[in-house]
């Protein structure tokens, strides 16, 4: 491990960080605790080439401190899972209703999709923490450029020969091109109330 000490790297005893242990990121509770019980701490990070970034890693904190924290964390343990349980369970109550909203707002858009697609492009859209439409601030607010994005994505690759397109080598933009008039004779009946409805 290296530390830059102005723009020159040095080792963590050169930096006087030497007798801190590294706590590996997961677990946020021990982390913050062994930063509450350490006087001297430092966050560790390594740079993501591919995502052109710094990531978190963990964290150095002094032993004694992070033997504190790991007795306060055992203290409450119980308490902690329990809580995480009622916040499962309040996430998952509140991910069926935000489902059922983009469900039904689908449906309103395109009257004619089934309501069983409906809600399969709604389940696939609205996965939390997917980074897919669904979840974007738009999606949340079930905007109607967000709901036909997702259609849109739905119809292009379950409806067409899109990702057998990509498959064999065409280009994105070409494949989008190539089977833009499946989408839009999809989308149409779809908008038309009555047609395809189960």
């Amino acid at each position: 491990m290296l530390v830059l000490e102005e723009g020159a790297p040095r080792c963590l005893d050169c930096a006087d960080l030497g007798h801190l242990v590294f706590l590996p990121s997961g677990d946020t509770a021990l982390t913050r605790r062994s930063r509450e019980e350490s006087a001297l701490s430092a966050v560790v990070v390594r740079f993501n080439r591919r995502k052109g970034r710094y990531e978190r890693q963990g964290v150095l904190v002094e032993e004694a401190g992070l033997a504190r924290a790991e007795a306060r964390c055992l203290a409450d343990a119980e308490a902690r899972r329990r809580r995480r349980v009622r916040d499962a369970a309040r996430r998952a109550a509140q991910d069926l209703r935000f489902t059922d909203a983009f469900a039904a707002e689908i449906r309103r858009l395109f009257p004619g999709c089934p309501a069983g697609r409906a809600r399969s492009i709604a389940e696939h859209a609205s996965v939390r923490g997917s980074g897919r439409v669904g979840r974007s601030a738009a999606g949340r607010a079930l905007s109607e450029r967000a709901v036909i994005s997702a259609v849109v994505a739905s119809v292009r690759h379950v409806d067409t020969p899109y990702d057998q397109l990509l498959m064999n080598g065409v280009a994105r933009q070409e494949a989008r091109r190539r089977i833009a008039g499946v989408v839009e004779a999809v989308l149409a009946g779809w908008r038309a109330s009555g047609v395809g409805v189960e």
